[in-house]
């Protein structure tokens, strides 16, 4: 199932805003795309992606 299916759009953004920032932030700049940060999202496990979108709502990531 797509992340789109499952998540609102606000929701998604909060994760791309994580994986960007944390995940993604050794790569070249020219990669750090939504459709980069939604592949390893996608790749993530249902309970990962849900901690990941709780921590970022707690520790206010998406407020950086």
């Amino acid at each position: 199932m797509s992340i789109f299916q499952k998540y609102s759009i606000r929701e998604i953004n909060t994760l791309r805003t994580v994986v960007k920032s944390q995940h993604m932030k050794h790569y070249p700049k020219e990669n750090v795309t939504d459709h980069e940060a939604d592949r390893i999202i996608e790749s993530l496990s249902e309970q990962a992606r849900e901690k990941l979108y709780q921590l970022a709502v707690d520790y206010g990531i998406t407020k950086l």
